[in-house]
């Protein structure tokens, strides 16, 4: 798949709402969405936010590696290298995560490549099975957890059962970038 394919996040989300015979409409409901920020996703006007996709993609019972893997799962050969502009592209408002993941689908493991700038975060609290480690590289990192907050500085690493609501934001004055890796493959 071309770098061009993991920027139409939003045309590949319509398609597959439209396969579900949904309106925008129906599926803003659903996914507790506005259906402004619905059909400006699917135009690809804005990319969405971690905690948009997966309420969209929860309406379609789909996985974030189900919906990157579509495409690739026709591929004969495992790819080995991911180059840098097939890295999936996600995140807004000051958060960038860049997704390293097999892009035939298969596997359980993910790696992110974060960055958040001052004054970000991942938005409201996330809750997805598995677990997720991570170090930070540069920056300061804030994650709650279990209605507990932990203040990260570069070299320190966390552990974080995702089942468990959490939330990540970068209280500090620079960037703060991390990488971090999660089982199994979600966001």
């Amino acid at each position: 798949m071309s770098g061009a394919a993991w920027l139409a996040i939003g045309t590949r989300l319509a398609e597959i709402r439209q396969r579900h015979g949904l309106s925008q409409r129906k599926v803003a409901e659903l996914a507790g969405l506005t259906h402004s920020a619905v059909s400006t996703v699917e135009q690809n006007k804005v990319s969405p936010s971690v905690s948009t996709l997966h309420k969209l993609l929860a309406v379609y019972g789909l996985s974030l590696a189900d919906f990157f893997a579509e495409e690739e799962r026709a591929r004969a050969r495992p790819k080995v290298v991911i180059e840098p502009e097939e890295r999936l592209q996600l995140g807004s408002q000051g958060v960038s995560l860049e997704l390293i993941h097999r892009p035939d689908g298969e596997g359980n493991l993910g790696m992110l490549i974060e960055s958040y700038e001052p004054g970000s975060s991942t938005g409201e609290q996330l809750t997805h099975p598995g677990e997720e480690i991570g170090t930070v590289l540069e920056g300061v990192l804030e994650i709650v957890t279990g209605g507990v907050t932990y203040r990260l500085e570069p070299g320190q690493s966390y552990v974080i059962d995702t089942s468990v609501p959490h939330r990540f934001s970068n209280p500090g004055e620079r960037t703060c970038r991390l990488i971090s890796a999660h089982t199994p493959l979600t966001l």
